[in-house]
């Protein structure tokens, strides 16, 4: 018995091993040490997690603590993560967000549902709810002011090529008419507070208006959320039609580069800091008084290396304004420098990181016309 458990282990370790199985089946990350007896797949702990609330379709061992034996092993043996994406991920729209380890609880859990036990990308042109170019229904948005959640109707219509929210269900005018092109959509529970939060942002006036929604299924705020991605990659197939789909794939809804509190003085640099919410979305830097606030209350434009912006770790030797934090940053444009402070070494490291990812992209012709109306606003 005992060489049979032996000879179980060492098989279990040679598929384990091998490269396909190297990463987790659902989100990527390295070094899985979970799997699904069922499905044949190598998941990492937290989807393990996923896969334990849907009992009916998988079934999870962990590959160190547990027992397998010869039946389970040969089955993993005979499928495994690669063989098992060729049949539950077919045939996944390009437009589709397929989650990483880095992202939230519900998009990853709808992720695993829509692949296992929605079955919804194993056969070629079946019908997706989002992806028919239009959706309509109730999410939950946060006032501007009072930041009470209400039920607001929203309508995305391909044909127009815009998103609407109404104040009544009965209302014939929307609040507002967003063209799909300038919108943005992504999830934040940790700033909303609930699960299933999704920010959405757009241009107007060339400024960056935020609404924070939620839905209480999450597989209807994930619908939602590709429904909008699916919208926006047929729009921009008509717009840019020489344009490759992973072109185009790469202009859809993105996550912000980093979030977090900083402190900021003004242009003078003799001011005192001030605690402030800073949002990197590309190359807009946003600064707010409240994570939830509708409007930022500033913008600065962060360019590329070759058109002269740069970051440097610490603050000019000198700087006169008061602050609490001293970890400091200072952002170098062609026409002043921005100085912040950080409250740990590591928020600043981080940002560094993630302002030094962007300065070391080239820009855009769209991006000079937006640095453009930033040194014309200024």
């Amino acid at each position: 018995m005992a060489g049979g458990n032996e000879r179980s282990m060492r098989a279990l370790k040679e598929v384990w091993k091998r490269p396909e199985n190297s990463l987790c089946a659902d989100c990527g990350k390295p070094d899985p040490d979970w799997a699904s007896s069922t499905l044949g797949v190598f998941i990492c702990l937290s989807c393990s997690g996923i896969h334990r609330n849907i009992p009916s379709i998988s079934k999870v061992k962990s590959l160190k603590m547990d027992h397998w034996d010869d039946a389970q092993v040969q089955f993993l043996a005979k499928n495994g993560n690669a063989v098992t994406k060729a049949t539950y991920e077919a045939h996944i729209p390009i437009y589709y967000y397929q989650p990483t380890y880095n992202d939230c609880q519900v998009l990853r859990e709808q992720w695993i549902r829509a692949k296992y036990e929605r079955k919804e990308f194993t056969e070629l042109g079946k019908h997706l709810l989002y992806s028919d170019g239009v959706k309509e229904g109730i999410l939950w948005k946060r006032g501007r002011d009072n930041g009470q959640f209400l039920p607001r109707k929203f309508l995305l219509s391909e044909r127009e090529g815009c998103l609407k929210y109404f104040t009544k269900q009965d209302a014939k005018e929307p609040k507002i008419n967003v063209k799909i092109d300038v919108i943005n959509a992504t999830f934040q529970p940790g700033k909303t507070g609930n699960p299933n939060g999704l920010q959405i942002t757009y241009l107007k006036d060339n400024k960056t208006r935020n609404i924070f929604v939620y839905h209480e299924s999450g597989k209807e705020v994930v619908d939602w959320f590709n429904a909008i991605r699916s919208v926006q990659f047929h729009y921009l197939k008509v717009a840019f039609p020489i344009a490759s789909d992973n072109e185009i794939k790469n202009r859809l809804t993105r996550n912000f580069l980093k979030e977090g509190y900083m402190e900021k003085t003004g242009p003078k640099q003799r001011e005192a800091f001030k605690k402030r919410w800073f949002t990197l979305d590309h190359r807009r830097l946003m600064y707010f008084k409240d994570p939830l606030d509708a409007f930022a209350k500033g913008e600065v434009f962060v360019g590329s290396r070759e058109n002269g912006y740069s970051v440097q770790k610490g603050l000019p030797s000198g700087t006169q304004g008061n602050f609490s934090w001293h970890y400091g940053i200072t952002i170098v444009t062609p026409d002043r420098e921005y100085l912040f402070t950080c409250e740990t070494e590591t928020d600043q490291l981080e940002w560094i990181k993630a302002f030094t990812s962007v300065i070391n992209q080239a820009m855009t012709p769209q991006e000079y016309a937006i640095e453009a109306y930033f040194k014309f606003k200024s």
